[in-house]
């Protein structure tokens, strides 16, 4: 008897709602795995969704655990077109979260401004006059409660979960901060200024906001990412049919149908041409600006751009099984792979905060057995929840964050990804792309040999004929002509050939411009040049010949000329002991001959997108840490997949998105400057999480033993701030080196 085979199963997806930090991504990872039927389960902070493979358990008990957790979740539609809407729907109220959120933080921000003004004017020596306590409390108390009710229910969330995260910390501490000095300023009136924590409390909110947002609209940019990679592929379709040529949308399409895809359009699928003849943009696979003859039988991807010439298309896929689609669950996968820096605040915080508050209450429970009272015992056990307050633990990322990406700014550089700060300062293979990156992505006219009319003349004449010609290396030999000025020859008739070139009238005489394989239909002699052309294809340079009326007169030859900061910018990766390489779709001889010019480590091509994500998948799994430098959609998945991505500004959206980095002009010498920026921000980071815990660590014991009062201890804890703020700001004064 044979055994019946278990059919596998899609994974379900659920998109979440309700999720502030990676502690809650955790939780949820937590409470699905321990589901009944559940295999595995993946949640992804940054797109707000969660992958469960589980082929015993039904999507609406999923749901149920997730929201017994405190959480929302929502089937993922399989259907394109419902997908597309649920998308739309999600980024509206993702939209209205954040507006939400920034008004929360302006009007906390306006309320705190009076105690940080007053604070500095008696750090100078000032004694401000009608601060009354209840001034303080009427400023304080909105802040509690509007901006503090988020970190209420997140903390109430996190414990009920059985965990603690940076929730749990804010919320005790500004409420420590507030109920202490609501308790003095009951018991003690007027006289209770001096001893009042109400500035904490409200600062404290305030600047853990600013962090929130910051958080808010990175997890914002990231899913963003591949919302842009799927609107690369239109809506619509014109199928043909027995009622000749009709507009539908893409998800009507099935397998099989015919699509006519007319000059200029984007193709809407994948598919093979099955009529016509042109020329294909591809940048988007391959990030190489030279358009690619497709004829009968060659394959076509979705989101390329026709050329001059109408095809007709048999659909082979649509949807999730797209190149395009792929690209883009490529990019999703590397990104779930990742784990956000505040996992390790809210792993230490899961430590600190059940230890804080058995340490408070032995510390009331000790001094109250030692016969000191009520007062001193609350006192003591006040002092140390307020020491161990956590403003500047709060303060440490946001701050370093802010200083490190507005000093980068200043540079041209972006930071995007907190995650790349983390990963900075081990960085030892850097990848980049060749066209767009190291070179600058349009090709020029670097020669024009000619034994018939003089060189200038030749360029002219074909300039003439592709005049009207948008292919790159058409566009290339009009700049070049009109470079040396002079009306160009009146032509007409024009007729492209894809995958070979383009013939036209010229002055009554036929000139065809076109590669060897044109010339050679056309009966032209080329023996005379053969060695000029072999001798520059072999510099990796493109060859176009020109002929007229039949004879040869003479070639150009075009380039994608290299960045002049390329080499420099190698260098400086050499400088610091960091390999460089590059990744291309280009040919071999090409990357091989840039390889060796730039002083490269390595080069591989042509490599199709998902190689490239392999090609750096394979030099982490050797230990590597690598990082993914490119501009173009093809490059997104490497530069997912990298431990940081870098991406050049003038490049796509795509790859800017899913970048760490993005550098804002398009100097590869930037690379190294992100680097170190980079490097130097997340070493601040750490160094203010130190700063932070050391005053926790050196004031919690002073406070329980009674040496530290609860204004000393709100001193301690302004202190730490400072410590933390003076450390951050030392940032500003980073400038990019060997940018001379």
């Amino acid at each position: 008897m044979t055994q019946a085979m278990k059919t596998p199963t899609e994974p379900i997806v659920l998109d979440l709602t309700g999720m502030t930090c990676a502690a809650c991504a955790a939780r949820i990872e937590k409470v699905l795995r321990r589901a009944p039927g559940v295999e595995s389960a993946t949640v992804n902070l940054a797109l707000e969704s969660a992958e469960v493979a589980a082929p015993d358990a039904s999507p609406a008990n999923l749901i149920a655990v997730v929201e017994g957790a405190g959480y929302g979740a929502r089937l993922r539609s399989r259907d394109p077109k419902a997908r597309r809407h649920e998308s739309e729907a999600r980024e509206a109220e993702r939209r209205r979260e954040l507006r939400q959120a920034f008004a929360v933080f302006l009007i906390s921000a306006l309320l705190t401004v009076p105690f940080l003004v007053v604070m500095a004017a008696m750090a100078m020596g000032h004694h401000v006059h009608g601060f009354t306590p209840e001034i303080q409390l009427a400023l304080a108390t909105p802040v509690q409660i509007v901006a503090g009710w988020r970190f209420y229910v997140g903390a109430f969330k996190s414990i009920r979960g059985g965990s603690a995260n940076m929730d749990v910390l804010v919320a005790l501490g500004t409420s420590a901060a507030y109920g202490f000095s609501l308790y003095q300023m009951i018991e003690l009136g007027q006289a209770a200024e001096g001893h009042l924590y109400f500035e904490g409390a409200a600062t404290i909110l305030t600047l853990v906001m600013l962090g929130k947002l910051l958080e808010a609209r990175a997890r914002r940019s990231a899913s963003s990412a591949i919302a842009r990679l799927m609107e690369l592929s239109p809506p619509v379709a014109t199928r043909l049919g027995p009622a000749g040529a009709v507009e539908v949308p893409v998800e009507d399409l099935r397998l099989g149908d015919r699509v006519l895809v007319r000059p200029g359009e984007r193709v809407a699928v994948d598919g093979v041409v099955r009529d016509g003849a042109s020329e294909l943009d591809e940048s988007l696979v391959t990030g190489e600006s030279q358009p690619v003859a497709k004829h009968v039988g060659d394959a076509v991807v979705a989101g390329t751009i026709n050329g001059a010439g109408a095809i007709e298309i048999e659909v082979k896929a649509v949807g999730d099984d797209t190149t395009l689609a792929r690209i883009g669950r490529l990019v999703e996968q590397a990104q779930i792979a990742k784990a956000p820096v505040q996992r390790l605040v809210d792993r230490i915080a899961g430590i600190f905060v059940p230890t804080v508050l058995v340490i408070a209450a032995l510390t009331f429970a000790a001094w109250m057995l030692a016969g000191a009272g009520l007062e001193a015992a609350l006192i003591a056990a006040v002092s140390v929840t307020v020491i161990a307050c956590p403003c500047a633990l709060g303060l440490a990322t946001p701050t370093a964050l802010v200083a490190g990406t507005g000093a980068a700014a200043r540079a041209g550089i972006l930071i995007r990804d907190i995650e790349a700060l983390e990963r900075a300062h081990a960085v030892d293979t850097v990848i980049f792309d060749k066209t767009g990156t190291l070179t600058l992505g349009k090709p020029v006219v670097t020669d024009v040999f000619t034994v018939g009319p003089g060189a200038r003349d030749m360029l002219r004449l074909a300039a003439a004929v592709q005049a009207s010609s948008e292919h790159p290396l058409a566009r290339a030999m009009v700049a070049a002509a009109e470079l040396d000025g002079g009306a160009l020859p009146v032509s007409g008739m024009a007729h492209a050939l894809p995958g070979r070139g383009v013939e036209a009238m010229v002055e009554g005489r036929a000139v065809a411009i076109g590669n060897e394989a044109l010339m050679r239909d056309k009966g032209v002699d080329l023996a005379f040049f053969t060695e000029e052309a072999d001798k520059r294809a072999a510099e990796g340079k493109t060859v176009v010949f020109v002929a007229k009326a039949g004879e040869a007169l003479g070639l150009i030859a075009l380039t994608d000329p290299i960045r002049p900061e390329a080499r420099a910018a190698v260098a400086i990766l050499h400088r610091a002991g960091i390999d460089a390489r590059m990744a291309t779709g280009d040919r071999g001889d090409v990357a091989e001959r840039i390889g060796r010019e730039l002083g490269l480590d390595r080069v591989a091509g042509p490599l199709r997108p998902e190689e490239k994500a392999a090609l750096v998948r394979a030099l982490s799994a050797e230990g590597r840490t690598v990082a993914m430098v490119g501009d173009g959609v093809n490059d997104a998945p490497a530069l997912a997949a990298a431990d940081i991505g870098i991406a050049m500004g003038s490049g796509t959206d795509v790859a800017m998105e899913t970048a760490g980095i993005t550098l804002m002009r398009p100097d590869p010498r930037l690379v190294a400057a992100s680097l170190d920026i980079a490097r130097a921000t997340w070493g601040k980071i750490r160094q203010n999480l130190v700063l932070a815990f050391v005053y926790n660590v050196v004031g919690i014991p002073l406070a329980a033993f009674g040496l530290m009062t609860p204004a000393l201890a709100g001193a301690a804890m302004a202190l730490s701030s400072v410590s933390v703020v003076t450390n951050a700001l030392t940032l500003t004064r980073w400038r990019p080196r060997n940018l001379m």
